[in-house]
Order: C-alpha cells, then sequence, then structure tokens
C-alpha cells in the first residue's frame, strides 16, 4: 500500500499574516476556508511539491512557531537563496555541515558556504516564516539509490527540467572531451543521464 506524504501542518498565531508570508514566496494559495470565527484553515503549496502546508485557526494544538526541520528540496542551492531574499524571506547564508551530508540541530556544526564539492545533499540554508516555524532548504541534485522508480521520470516545473538539462549538456561535454569526438547521438546520452540522475542510478560515462 502507497503512503504519501500529504499534508503538513504549522502553527501560526497570525493568519493572514501567514498567509501573506508564503503567498509572496510564491507558494499557492489552495484554500482559504472558515466555518466560523472560531475555525479557519489555509492550505498552500511550495512550486513543485508534491506535498501542501496547512495553517490556520483552531486546526492544531502546537504552540505557534514550534515547528522546525521542515525541508525543502532545491537543485540550486545559491539561486535558491537569491529567490527568497527578493520575494522578502530573510534566509541564511548557504552553508554545508561540519560533519558530512545531513545537518545538526539549530546551528550547530554549519561551516558557511556550500559543499567544497557541491556534493549532492551536502549544501543548505535555512529561513523562519513570521511566528519562527523553521524551515531548511537543501541542495540535491543525484539522488541516492532507491529513492525513486528508474523507470518513471518526472520534473515538476520547466525550471526544474532545465537545470536537469544543464547538468546533462556539462556533463556530455565531459564525456565529449573523454571520447575525443562529437556525439551524434546525445539525445539519448542526454535521456540516459537525467534518467539515471533522478533515480540515483549508475551515470553514463
Amino acid at each position: 500500500m502507497d503512503m504519501k506524504l500529504e499534508l503538513i501542518v504549522i502553527p501560526v498565531g497570525d493568519v493572514d499574516r501567514a498567509k501573506d508570508f508564503y503567498t509572496g514566496l510564491g507558494w499557492r494559495l489552495d484554500a482559504d476556508i472558515a466555518t466560523d470565527e472560531k475555525f479557519r484553515v489555509v492550505q498552500v503549496t511550495p512550486p513543485g511539491s508534491p506535498a501542501s502546508v496547512i495553517f490556520g485557526t483552531s486546526v492544531t494544538a502546537q504552540t505557534p512557531g514550534t515547528a522546525e526541520g521542515l525541508h525543502l528540496i532545491v537543485d540550486d542551492i545559491v539561486a535558491a537563496y537569491g529567490e527568497l531574499k527578493q520575494r522578502g524571506a530573510e534566509p541564511s547564508e548557504v552553508f554545508h555541515d561540519a560533519g558530512g551530508v545531513f545537518h545538526h540541530s539549530s546551528s550547530d556544526a554549519r561551516v558557511p558556504g556550500p559543499d567544497p564539492k557541491r556534493s549532492s545533499y551536502g549544501s543548505f540554508l535555512s529561513f523562519n516564516d513570521p511566528d519562527g516555524n523553521g524551515w531548511l532548504l537543501q541542495e540535491i541534485t543525484n539522488r541516492l539509490p532507491g529513492r525513486l522508480d528508474p523507470s518513471v521520470t518526472a520534473f515538476s516545473s520547466a525550471t526544474d527540467l532545465a537545470s536537469s538539462l544543464r547538468r546533462a549538456a556539462a556533463a556530455h561535454g565531459e564525456h565529449e572531451a573523454r571520447i575525443g569526438a562529437e556525439d551524434p547521438d546525445w539525445p539519448d546520452w542526454y535521456a540516459r543521464y537525467m534518467v539515471s540522475e533522478q533515480a540515483g542510478s549508475e551515470l553514463p560515462t
């Protein structure tokens, strides 16, 4: 039986302020429903995300601002930083973890700058919403094996597809340098590279 994560509930103190903040980031407004003064639910969805976020009045008993460690995945952490700044968020500087590919709690062991090798899963930034709920952005360009079905390839947006094409183009340039010739079958090579990268399987050489 598939069990797909569909919704995340975050606790906020001011619903309209939270709505303005998240829609200001470019998140899609899916619903804003109030049955009376005591109940209201707002649902928003980050660009390209299969899961949505809800908040409102009487939707959770959590204290506003206590959610933390909420992850958003991007394929370009530096570009994501610029977009968040432009849209009015206050993101941290990009950082990587002193211990490897996963971050510690709070700001412990944060090393300034992206992962030196720009390894997939290795670079982060963080930001808070107006209530203090904590979000982390993590850069992933090449999935670990088993995370995705290699028979299914999907891109959440034109931007996501374009980024994948750019990485494939750069890798294909290295491939042609190795073989010392132009590759007439480059569309097939691109396709194999993009599918393998997304699924976390062995990349073509």
